[in-house]
């Protein structure tokens, strides 16, 4: 959800209800709370109670030493922080407008119940004002302090929670941008092979361009979103292996792709598998003379997903270092699959493997 724009708030002092039903006038969801209201209470705040009740303790003591009076004080020292601490803490998990008025509402109806209950024990009227004032002090004292609480809570959550969307949409502009740079070399071989085909009136332009419209059409959706399924990915593998097969030729890269139907639904970044497969024959088979063979395998495994594609190209060269598509790729499946590994393997006698392990 959207977070209205400070500019968008009504000034407080132009505010009528706030003169009558004062507090914060954000309210938030349960899953705005959950998504940016995880921040623990403040243990400072329950020493700053306490202690302030005992300083107004030790001064109004000064004033008055009788039995019944050190008793009342002794109780106010423990019960007013406990119960101040209680609802500060009541309020930090919903800091609303209703629960701010109704803790002051009820500590007002406490303290008066607590004034009938003052006069009822019989003291002097000397002891009675101090008791009394020191509980309104205290009173009120608290009253602010939840208020300010209240306050702070909501500028809190909503400070993370523009934090958190910010962040988000970040991500969202990096896996946008690593999209953006899976096939760029592809797209422009691809078209150039098209236009000498063309030109040349070679008979396999016709089903070269059908193919190449169909990887197109398949692959600009991938700019808009975060994952896709498994199925779709594997489909624009196919339709990708089969172009670069009709530019090769199909004696010189040899393809074979086996799958199991019940990880369609498993998602992936746009465009990572279709990454793995391009490298493997950019730099495994099409330096290699003689081509090679390219293998695209998923299966179950110990409750993970295995995506494997291997290639009996030239292999990893000894000072290999991974490219740009290769860490876009590693980055944006560990964000949609935290506990996921992305590893590059040499092979015997050549070759390499790419192996994608999901957990399930």
């Amino acid at each position: 959800m959207a977070i209205p724009s400070p500019s968008s708030k009504r000034a407080w002092h132009l505010d009528w209800t706030q003169y009558i039903f004062p507090g914060p006038t954000r309210r938030f969801s349960a899953e705005e709370l959950a998504r940016g209201g995880l921040q623990p209470w403040p243990r400072g705040l329950d020493q700053y109670a306490f202690i302030n009740a005992g300083l107004m303790v030790v001064v109004s003591l000064l004033n008055s030493v009788s039995p019944p009076v050190m008793a009342s004080m002794a109780m106010l020292s423990i019960a007013f922080p406990l119960l101040a601490v209680a609802i500060g803490r009541w309020l930090w998990v919903q800091p609303s407008r209703l629960r701010l008025n109704v803790a002051g509402q009820l500590s007002g109806l406490g303290f008066v119940a607590y004034a009938f209950g003052i006069d009822a024990i019989g003291l002097e009227r000397k002891d009675r004002f101090v008791l009394l004032l020191v509980a309104a002090i205290f009173l009120v004292m608290v009253v602010v302090g939840w208020f300010a609480v209240a306050l702070w809570r909501v500028q809190q959550i909503e400070g993370r929670l523009r934090e958190l969307d910010d962040l988000e949409a970040q991500k969202r502009l990096q896996r946008r941008l690593a999209t953006a740079q899976i096939h760029p070399h592809f797209v422009f071989n691809t078209l150039a092979s098209l236009t000498h085909w063309v030109e040349t009136q070679d008979a396999r332009a016709a089903p070269l361009l059908k193919r190449f419209s169909a990887y197109l059409r398949a692959t600009l959706p991938m700019f808009e979103r975060e994952s896709q399924p498994l199925s779709e990915e594997l489909q624009l593998v196919r339709d990708y292996l089969a172009i670069m097969q009709a530019r090769m030729g199909s004696e010189r890269l040899q393809v074979q792709v086996e799958h199991d139907p019940s990880l369609d639904a498993l998602l992936l970044p746009p465009g990572s598998l279709l990454t793995l497969v391009e490298n493997a024959v950019t730099h495994g088979i099409e330096p290699a003379l003689a081509g090679g063979r390219i293998g695209v395998r998923s299966e179950r495994e110990a409750g993970h997903a295995l995506i494997s594609v291997c290639d009996s190209g030239e292999g990893l060269a000894p000072d290999f270092e991974p490219g740009l598509g290769l860490s876009n790729t590693r980055e944006r499946l560990l964000a949609l699959h935290a506990q996921a590994r992305l590893s590059l393997s040499p092979l015997q006698p050549k070759g390499c493997q790419a192996l994608m392990e999901i957990p399930l």
